[in-house]
Order: structure tokens, then sequence, then C-alpha cells
């Protein structure tokens, strides 16, 4: 009831400015304005991107046109380019977000329904702040090294099963705060660090890239060599 009343004033707040706002409707699915169901979906949690919502958890729409136009154009970036929103590699119906979000919680999760697939509950402490989170809802998992930056430092040259990899990889995901996973959005650590153990942050997100294989420019070597000696001498 309380999620469903914080999706209706987000509608009742959204300026003419903010027309584009992707909606994820209480079950699951993420309309951007190319979704046949956007005009009809009036309750909702509002996202900036599609990127963002797919990655709170949501999916896309069945023959989602949109999705289709931006795979047509394969030298621009789309959350589309990793895989479809986040995948269930084993087929058990648990996708990378709720392995994620069951692996790492320090108690056990509770599960929406007795199929175990999405998760609604847990305990969880951001490693971005140490807080602690109770209501998956509130949780996104981050990629550490976020998609568009692997885009832009080599991965826009990979196979889809390379990109795949990389956005469902347990090394790459961490659950924290949904805010703070927005705040960062692409950045990369020259531009975005945590508020608190900023040293576990750098080093996980060098590991990722050399895993990898992603190319940093030489300004940006020097950059994140200069960053990893300040926060981890």
């Amino acid at each position: 009831m309380i999620r469903a009343a914080i999706a209706i004033t987000a509608v009742l707040v959204i300026s003419p400015t903010q027309a584009n706002v992707v909606k994820l409707s209480n079950s699951g699915i993420c309309h951007d304005t190319s979704s046949s169901s956007y005009n009809r979906t009036k309750n909702f949690t509002p996202f900036n991107s599609l990127e963002a919502c797919l990655d709170s958890g949501g999916r896309l729409p069945k023959n989602y046109s949109g999705h289709q136009a931006k795979k047509s154009n394969s030298n621009e970036y789309s959350r589309s380019q990793f895989g479809h929103g986040w995948a269930d590699i084993n087929g058990d119906c648990q996708n990378a977000r709720a392995e994620a979000l069951i692996s790492q919680s320090v108690a056990p999760v509770r599960f929406k329904t007795d199929k175990e697939c999405l998760v609604v509950s847990g305990r969880w402490t951001s490693p971005f702040t140490g807080n602690t989170i109770y209501s998956a809802s509130e949780i996104d998992i981050d990629h550490v090294v976020p998609l568009k930056w692997a885009w832009d430092h080599g991965a826009d040259g990979w196979t889809e099963d390379k990109r795949k990899a990389i956005a469902n990889d347990p090394a790459n995901l961490i659950a924290v705060e949904a805010s703070l996973n927005r705040q960062k959005g692409a950045k990369g650590i020259d531009e975005w660090l945590p508020p608190k153990n900023e040293c576990q942050y750098i080093l996980r997100f060098l590991r990722v890239k050399k895993t990898y294989g992603l190319q940093l420019n030489q300004s940006e070597a020097q950059s994140y060599q200069a960053i990893k000696t300040q926060y981890c001498g």
C-alpha cells in the first residue's frame, strides 16, 4: 500500500519537463515512451533512464520495439547491448540481481512467493556507507565497473556473451542504496567514489577492469594510479 501511494504521488507531481520518465509498473515492467503500455501505466515508480529501471530489478516488456531500435545501432551504447536486464544464468528463476541480494544479505532473505524468485527483504550492510538496509526495494545492484564505462573502454568491440558476462558477474555486483547508485551513474573512479570504503571500492573496480581487459588512455592511467596511491597507499 505504501509503495502504491508513493507511486501515485509520483504520477501527480511529474511536470511537463519530465514527460519522458521511465515507469516501473507494479508488475515489475519498465515502460519508456516507446512502450505501448506507457500511457496506460498510472501507478508506477519513476526512473530517469531505462538502464536505472532495469538495474533496479525491472524487465523489458515483451516485443519491446525500443530495444530493437537500439540494437540495430551497434555503435551506440544501450543497456540492452549487455543483455535484456538481469540474466538467470542457471535457470533457477533467480536472476543475477536476486542472487546478489541472497549472497550479500547477512540474514536469511524473504521471498515474494514460495517459488523463491523475487527477494523482498533481508539485511544488507552497504559497502558505500555502512548503513543497514532491510527492504530490497531500497537497493540497487551496483555495477562496480559501470556498463557504459565498460562500453567506452573497449566493451563496444566485445561479443554479446562477454558483455552479458560482465553485466551479471558477481564480482562486479554489490548491493547498495539506490540513491547512491544513481548518483554514481556511469562514472569511473576518477569522477566518483563512495563516501566510505574507498580503497576497497577502488581495488575491486581495478580487478574487474583487469579481468575483462578494459583499457585506459594514458591520462586516465596516470589519474587512476594516483587515486589508488592516495586512498590505498
